[in-house]
């Protein structure tokens, strides 16, 4: 196991690696509510993930995932006007 020091500094590295624009974000997410904060992990892990090994999905993961695939077959999609107030309620740009 590395030490507290080398583990501290390839923290500190890793903050100091990261983009401008990825720096921001995560800046802007720590001021969202708890929930909302997960649900930023968790995409963040996600793309992290597509780097690695394959995500073993729980079965509600999965039973939702074919879900909302087969909701995309079915053509039953959010309309662009909800899109948008999600993403205002968010404060997303786009």
């Amino acid at each position: 196991m590395a030490s507290p020091q080398v583990h501290r500094n390839v923290t500190q590295w890793n903050v100091n690696a990261m983009t401008k624009m990825l720096d921001e974000a995560i800046k802007k997410v720590r001021e969202l509510p708890d929930s909302v904060q997960d649900e930023a992990a968790e995409m963040l892990f996600s793309v992290a993930a597509k780097q690695g090994e394959p995500i073993m999905l729980d079965e509600e993961t999965r039973a939702a995932v074919q879900e909302g695939r087969a909701q995309a077959r079915r053509g039953e999609v959010v309309s662009e006007e909800n899109m948008q107030a999600f993403f205002e309620r968010h404060g997303v740009k786009r």
